[in-house]
């Protein structure tokens, strides 16, 4: 007989920082319009750091380099208007980023981007998607950095198909 297990969602961020100004993206939510860090969920096939990548640019059109791991967050949600409770695992990096893409359009639901300071990011908590948006950026702030061989995708993950166990 199966069992049901707890399963976190997998995200990943990006915490972009450029002279003293942290990269958000603005977007529409059922909340309605809030401030989130570049991020999204892992997707089959991909390494962590290819999917903070991917995320990075779909939601901000500027190519991201993930250069180091800021943190391992585990956080839980409970959506106000559907009362749906979601765990999420989340991951968050810190790297290079380049400039924007010309022609790029944003991913839905991303509104804009916004350069933000540190002082602007903690004045807005008000309007952050989570609390992990502004704990990600205070822990980059205070210079908090893993190696990122602190991370291993398995060759298995790139594996099309079932797996089967010997």
């Amino acid at each position: 007989m199966p069992e049901d297990r707890w399963k976190p969602s997998v995200t990943v961020a990006a915490i972009i920082e450029r002279e003293g100004r942290y990269l958000l993206v603005e977007e529409r939510t059922s909340q309605g319009l809030q401030l989130n860090n570049p991020a999204g969920h892992l997707e089959p096939g991909e390494s962590l750091a290819e999917a903070v990548a991917r995320e990075a640019l779909e939601e901000t059109a500027c190519p991201f380099v993930p250069q180091a791991l800021v943190g391992i967050y585990l956080a839980r949600l409970v959506h106000a208007r559907t009362g749906e409770d979601i765990h999420y695992l989340r991951f968050a990096f810190c790297g290079a980023v380049g400039e924007p893409e010309p022609g790029r359009v944003l991913d839905e639901p991303v509104v804009r981007t916004l350069w933000l300071t540190l002082e602007e990011v903690r004045g807005s908590a008000a309007r952050h998607r989570s609390p992990l948006v502004l704990q990600c950026i205070e822990e980059h702030a205070a210079g908090r950095r893993f190696s990122m061989d602190t991370l291993v995708t398995h060759e298995s993950v790139r594996r099309l198909g079932p797996l089967l166990h010997k």
